[in-house]
């Protein structure tokens, strides 16, 4: 499993703290606000921000690339909440369940109260970009963290494989996560998710 890291999303270039580079994410950040990740061209940010594309080019490859630059910084808000929401947690089955909730409440909060997140999400799940794989891959990883300590401390059964256990939770947890599969299923939450978790955890159960 790979944890999700702060270095620069694939595809920038040039250094990565520099002053340029954050111009051109804030600019496009609001030009994808108006019109939409699917419909803008990095010759449209060009005309917006006032560089040529060959400026733009020096910082990243692709318009993909400043898409990742957002959605790297707002999945790592997740992540980072997820394992601040673990944090003195009393028992794995408390954290397995901090888990679930803070997933889902931020990925409702981020996806559908900011409709351009929502628009470059749904693109970064579709065509699987290295931020969304990252994120999925340190979400699992918290997992079997917590599936180990649960083993340790009696609350979970130990037979089946932690990474097997961990990638059952991922699919499970898929919903609530994929910004396209929960935008049909906001009728079902919290409700829905509290119900899963509840199943997760008998089937956890020693």
């Amino acid at each position: 499993m790979t944890n999700l890291s702060a270095s620069p999303p694939a595809g920038q270039r040039g250094p990565a703290d520099h002053n340029m580079r954050e111009q051109i994410i804030a600019a496009a950040d609001e030009h994808f606000s108006h019109y939409g990740y699917g419909k803008t061209t990095v010759s449209d940010l060009a005309r917006e921000i006032g560089f040529s594309k060959a400026y733009i080019y020096k910082f990243f490859d692709s318009k993909q690339a400043i898409g990742e630059a957002i959605c790297n910084k707002c999945l790592f808000a997740i992540s980072d909440a997820v394992e601040e929401s673990i944090v003195g947690g009393k028992s794995a089955t408390e954290k397995l369940r901090s888990v679930f909730k803070t997933i889902l409440d931020l990925s409702t909060q981020l996806f559908f109260n900011d409709r351009k997140l929502y628009d470059i999400a749904s693109h970064a799940t579709a065509e699987k970009w290295p931020s969304t794989e990252a994120y999925c891959d340190r979400i699992e990883a918290i997992i079997a963290r917590i599936v180990v300590e649960g083993r340790e401390t009696g609350e979970f059964e130990r037979k089946t494989p932690v990474d097997e256990v961990a990638s059952a939770i991922m699919y499970v947890l898929e919903p609530f996560m994929h910004p396209v599969m929960l935008q049909y299923n906001l009728d079902a939450v919290p409700e829905g998710a509290t119900q899963v978790v509840n199943l997760v955890l008998r089937s956890l159960a020693p």
